[in-house]
């Protein structure tokens, strides 16, 4: 069956155009780079690893993600040990910290970036705030780089915009640094 869409029948983005655009100039980065990328998401629901996928060239660089938006997924799929993510919550630098070395040890990447956080439009389970966000950014066999963003609340697309922008941002600053290292 084919499925034919309407220019009216297509929704928009929930990404700014300014975001969308420095996908593109990340995915050029790790081609001149040589470097393969992989992600591990929980509250942008994968779509880091789905913008950088629409760029041109990602099949070259673009190793793939995890959504891993649970508890529960984040040990299934990354290693995180359950005991941990039931002491502190998922929140927390220690935890993006695990969710780069599985997301590394579960794939052929040389980088992983991998966020964690509270979109909202509440707080989660564990009281964290809208806006408070865990950004982790590791290449292999190097130390982790983490960040940690409180935001203000916004609308949940809104935030998104922010939280994947702000990924992006990361991810290109590591790059570049990752170069200027090693060139």
């Amino acid at each position: 069956m084919v499925v034919t869409l309407s220019e009216g029948e297509v929704s928009g983005s929930i990404l700014s155009q300014d975001t969308i655009e420095r996908a593109t100039t990340v995915v050029a980065l790790l081609a001149a780079a040589k470097l393969s990328l992989v992600t591990a998401e929980s509250c942008s629901g994968g779509l880091v690893c789905a913008l950088l996928s629409s760029a041109e060239g990602a099949g070259n660089s673009l190793e793939g993600g995890f959504v891993v938006y649970t508890k529960d997924q984040k040990e299934a799929a990354l290693g995180v040990p359950c005991e941990l993510l039931q002491k502190i919550g998922s929140v927390e630098p220690e935890i993006a910290r695990y969710m780069v070395k599985g997301a590394l040890e579960r794939s052929l990447a040389d980088i992983a970036l991998v966020l964690t956080g509270v979109i909202g439009p509440t707080e989660d389970e564990d009281g964290n705030p809208v806006g408070r966000v865990i950004f982790g950014c590791g290449i292999r066999g190097e130390q982790v780089e983490l960040e940690e963003c409180r935001f203000e609340p916004v609308e949940p697309d809104e935030m998104r915009n922010l939280v994947v922008s702000y990924a992006l941002g990361m991810l290109e600053r590591k790059i570049k640094h990752t170069g200027e290292v090693g060139g």
